[in-house]
């Protein structure tokens, strides 16, 4: 690892948490303010059997769903910032344990975005593979419909997230891994590094040599492998740090033109 990460070239890869959309009005999990923090019972509630076994609770789920503040929540000054950095020229990637879709609403590049726990946009079966749009899925609600059923199949209904009892996807898990094993800087910023596997893409990420740098309000069980620590608040860090990089790439670039 470098005494000084910024000057590093080589691609960036970035690990999102819940932290970095509470800007957007859209409350983290496990901070002092988070949802299940002050209501553990949510964190039971997300569990993939109890969903399906409970038809009761799927009702509420879909009253959730349709008052989510993700649903209407714009993105803030860091998810700004780290689309600046992708389109400075700089090879970014980003794995994000939310499924708010902010970092494309940002001006993210999707297909560079590696949604490792899904998204709330999606609605799919859980039986066949049938999918659609969380806005026509809420629209079924709406009109009368208060736990609707796969139109194609006649089975249950649920968002395209990874709920608790339910394996990542394969291919998503490999995209994520392979992201962490090339990168030559990899950012975590606003998670908790408390959730497998996406937490140990920090370890994978600085066993091949990246600089890891944890911008968090809180400790991880990470930071002893960081090259920074940074406990500013996000909106006003990751836009610094996202300028002290394309200020580091320009200058490097008029260095290797001379």
């Amino acid at each position: 690892m470098t005494t000084d990460w910024r000057s590093r070239k080589g691609p960036i890869g970035m690990l999102t948490g819940a932290g970095i959309s509470t800007d957007s009005g859209i409350p983290d999990f496990r901070g002092p303010k988070g949802v299940w923090t002050k209501d553990p019972i949510a964190e039971l509630l997300s569990t993939y059997q109890n969903y399906v076994a409970d038809p009761e609770l799927r009702v509420r789920s879909w009253l959730a769903r349709r008052d989510n503040p993700s649903r209407h929540a714009e993105p803030n000054a860091a998810h700004k910032a780290l689309a600046e950095l992708e389109h400075s020229g700089r090879a970014v990637r980003i794995i994000t344990q939310n499924i708010d879709r902010l970092h494309q609403k940002g001006g993210s590049t999707p297909r560079k975005v590696i949604e490792i726990h899904g998204n709330m946009a999606d609605v799919v079966c859980i039986q066949c593979t049938y999918r659609t749009t969380m806005d026509e899925a809420l629209e079924r609600v709406a009109a009368g419909e208060p736990d609707p059923a796969c139109p194609a199949c006649g089975d249950i209904l649920k968002a395209a997230t990874i709920m608790f009892g339910q394996n990542l996807d394969a291919e998503t898990l490999w995209q994520a891994e392979q992201v962490a094993e090339n990168s030559a800087i990899f950012l975590a910023i606003g998670t908790s590094l408390q959730v497998q596997p996406a937490a140990s893409m920090c370890e994978v990420a600085v066993a091949n040599g990246a600089d890891l740098v944890i911008v968090n309000n809180e400790e991880t069980p990470y930071d002893h492998l960081a090259s920074e620590v940074i406990r500013d608040p996000i909106g006003e860090a990751v836009p610094r740090i996202v300028a002290e990089l394309v200020a580091a790439g320009t200058a490097a670039a008029e260095e290797s033109a001379r």
